[in-house]
Parts: C-alpha cells; structure tokens; sequence
C-alpha cells in the first residue's frame, strides 16, 4: 500500500508500506517494512526502509508544511533515506522531490514534478489508509517498556 504517490508520467516517488516488521512482538509490533521507489526517465532506484508510528505522525505534519507552501524533510535520520519536498521549485517551476540515501550507497535522486494541484491532500488520503490499515497497537509507557492498547 502507498503511503506516498507522487508522479507526473515521467518522474514518480512512492513510499509503499509493505507491513508490520514483526507482527505480535511487543516491541517491534508497530515497526513497518516499507520502500522508497523513484521511477523516472534516467534512472530507476528502491530503497528499504522502517517506519515507526513517529514517522507517520511527522509525515502528517510534513504535509501541513507543504500545504502552508513550506519545504520539507522527513525521515532526515542517517538509517533511512531522506526525503525531501519543495512544493514550488524556482527553478523548475513545479513541485520537486529529493531523495538521499546516506547511509548505504550515498546516492541521490533530483526529481521535478508537474504533479496536479490538489496531490497533497491525495497524500493525506494516503496516509489515512495506511494508518487505518496498520494502527499503533503498541504503547511504549517508558524506555524500554511496552504494552497492548487493548
């Protein structure tokens, strides 16, 4: 499932949720396997990654930013690649997407985008389907100490 889908028929990056790391262990329950795929004209990429709860809860916020015409960056922690938004690119015009991965191959990605007006609230659909699709399950009362919401 798509957490993000942005494309303009040329360029595309997709943020797709592919599920829990390891159902039913307390700790790791709520932990998500997930890629980054950039599809574009010249060059073709994925990338794993992990989402905890916190980084849906910082892409909700990420969008609220670019909805304000704000720039982003949202998984900025060296262990997973970066992921950065420009909803109006000076240069090119359109909304842009960079994508960095310093951590394992050092490799990044520019993609322009002539993405449709209303693809931020697309991305809020998005995230609301994943969210609903996987919940937190999974209270962390403490360092180290986890629990059941039920």
């Amino acid at each position: 499932m798509d957490l993000i889908s942005l494309s303009d028929g040329d360029n595309g990056l997709r943020v797709r949720v592919l599920g829990r790391r390891s159902p039913g262990v307390l700790h790791l329950h709520d932990q998500l396997d997930a890629e980054v795929v950039i599809t574009s004209s010249f060059v073709n990429g994925r990338l794993a990654m992990s989402l905890f709860p916190a980084d849906l809860e910082h892409w909700s916020r990420a969008l609220d930013l670019l909805a304000e015409g704000q720039d982003i960056c949202w998984k900025d922690d060296d262990h997973s690649p970066e992921i950065r938004i420009q909803p109006h690119n000076e240069e090119h015009e359109t909304p842009a997407v960079y994508v960095e991965d310093p951590g394992r191959s050092c490799v990044s990605v520019f993609l322009p985008m002539n993405l449709e007006e209303d693809w931020i609230d697309k991305q809020r659909r998005l995230l609301g389907r994943v969210t609903q699709e996987w919940p937190s399950e999974v209270l962390q009362s403490s360092p180290g100490v986890y629990k059941w919401r039920r």
